[in-house]
């Protein structure tokens, strides 16, 4: 299985961006599909972006037009550019990449948005 370690979180303020990464190891991470979630104080984890190993992209509604999802696969890394961050942003930001039958799961990494 791959292990994942997420980067790049933080404090910004509303309006601001960050580009949060999820670097990978142990597996061959080119064939994960990679997703990013998101979990807020008190409510579930939601899922926010996702990339398919051969680069089509998805989602949330919430995020269309603000993030964007990518990925670098000779580097094994997976990118979540966020742009006019606002408050209801802040989480806490994890990947997981999912080859069936499993999935791995990173630490998270903290974003908050100040207003």
């Amino acid at each position: 299985q791959v292990q994942l370690v997420e980067s790049g979180g933080g404090l910004v303020q509303a309006g601001g961006s960050l580009r949060l990464s999820c670097a990978a190891s142990g597996s061959i991470f080119s064939i994960y599909i990679v997703g990013w979630y998101r979990q807020a104080p008190g409510k579930q984890r939601e899922l926010v972006a996702v990339i398919t190993r051969d680069g089509v992209t998805n989602y949330a509604d919430s995020v269309k037009g603000r993030f964007t999802i990518s990925r670098d696969n000779a580097k094994n890394t997976v990118y979540l550019q966020m742009n006019s961050l606002n408050a209801e942003d802040t989480a806490v930001y994890y990947c997981k990449g999912s080859r069936y039958p499993y999935d791995s799961w990173g630490q998270g990494t903290q974003v908050t948005v100040s207003s």
